[in-house]
């Protein structure tokens, strides 16, 4: 197997991808999981160094959204005790970004619950983005709103929007199973827009969700087919009220599996240690630094994440870097443990950047 992992870090240092039944061995026993980490480490530190990118959520307008996905608390149909508010002002965002900006962040991710935006939430996004870029103008702003539509995009660039994110969660055989409001298609479609009108595209996944080997890697092949600047790696936080509320399948051992698969099949791209990585990874969150070259810094949408201190000390105490504004990124299993967001955004309470 040491042969097979050198031959694969030869490969992904030239960009190309391991074969699908190659990819299935990594994610078998048969490769000793800390020789994986090693060999896709490498192909981390050869194009991204010892850096780490921090990025930071601002959710925007939480709850009530008309989508069935069954991973989300913020799904149709939830019961989940997670804060509802509608369209926070574009002051109290940029507030936020600017202290998270302060605490390291470079990307601002500004979410919003929806199928997508109308005219209006376009209109609301843009004044958003100028009143950030007021207070810090370096930082990158990257827009989550959903779904597309013909000109948005372009409407998205024009305000200051540098990325776009929208997830493919998982692969198309089995999108059908975890969501029926919309489909697979539809989602590739919107990170086609994106790309197309200039914007940096961000698109990943949701590991956690009954999916098998296979799925795990088809997703791969169709995340490549898109060649997204950034791949976010979220692995299921399961929420009580929604249909995955009981889904505790993943160890460190699997997280860490996943995301040296997914370094190996975006060598070069911005992997993104994402949702979850705290009650999933626990203790080797450390270790996924190895593969991951950016993390996200504070809360996430609806739950809790551990405090900017302990992430910053973290990147430290594991020997990297903070990632500068002025650095370039891209080279030329408990219930007890999910921490429904109380603080931040839609709170009177500051957020733990």
């Amino acid at each position: 197997m040491t042969i097979l992992l050198d031959e694969l870090v030869t490969r992904a240092l030239d960009r190309q991808a391991p074969t699908r039944d190659e990819a299935l061995a990594l994610l078998g026993d048969e490769v000793d999981v800390l020789d994986l980490v090693a060999a896709a480490g490498r192909v981390r530190r050869h194009f991204f160094g010892r850096r780490v990118k921090l990025n930071t959520i601002i959710n925007m307008k939480s709850g009530m959204c008309p989508e069935d996905c069954n991973y989300c608390s913020q799904r149709l149909g939830s019961t989940s005790e997670i804060l509802k508010y509608s369209w926070i002002t574009p002051d109290e965002a940029a507030d936020a970004a600017d202290r998270a900006a302060q605490a390291g962040a470079k990307r601002i991710c500004l979410v919003a619950s929806g199928r997508g935006p109308a005219q209006r939430d376009i209109g609301r996004i843009s004044d958003t983005i100028g009143a950030i870029k007021d207070k810090q103008p370096n930082v990158e702003i990257c827009a989550c709103l959903g779904l597309l539509k013909d000109g948005q995009a372009d409407q998205l660039r024009d305000a200051g929007a540098y990325a776009y994110s929208h997830n493919l969660n998982t692969n198309e055989d089995n999108y059908a199973d975890i969501c029926s409001t919309h489909t697979f298609r539809d989602r590739v479609d919107t990170v086609n827009q994106a790309t197309k009108a200039g914007m940096s595209s961000c698109s990943g996944a949701i590991f956690g969700m009954g999916e098998s080997d296979d799925d795990i890697v088809s997703l791969a092949f169709e995340l490549r087919e898109l060649d997204p600047d950034s791949v976010p790696i979220n692995f299921l936080i399961p929420m009580d009220g929604t249909p995955l509320g009981t889904d505790w399948h993943l160890t460190p051992e699997r997280c860490l599996r996943i995301l040296a698969l997914y370094r190996l099949f975006f060598p070069d791209v911005e992997v993104r240690l994402a949702g979850g990585r705290e009650i999933h990874l626990r203790g080797q969150q450390s270790l996924a630094l190895h593969l991951a070259n950016s993390i996200f810094l504070g809360d996430y949408l609806t739950s809790e994440g551990q405090t900017g201190d302990v992430d910053r000390e973290m990147i430290i105490d594991a020997g990297f870097t903070i990632e500068g504004t002025d650095e370039q990124t891209l080279p030329d299993a408990r219930h007890d443990l999910v921490a429904i967001r109380r603080r931040g955004t839609g709170t009177s309470v500051p957020s733990n950047t």
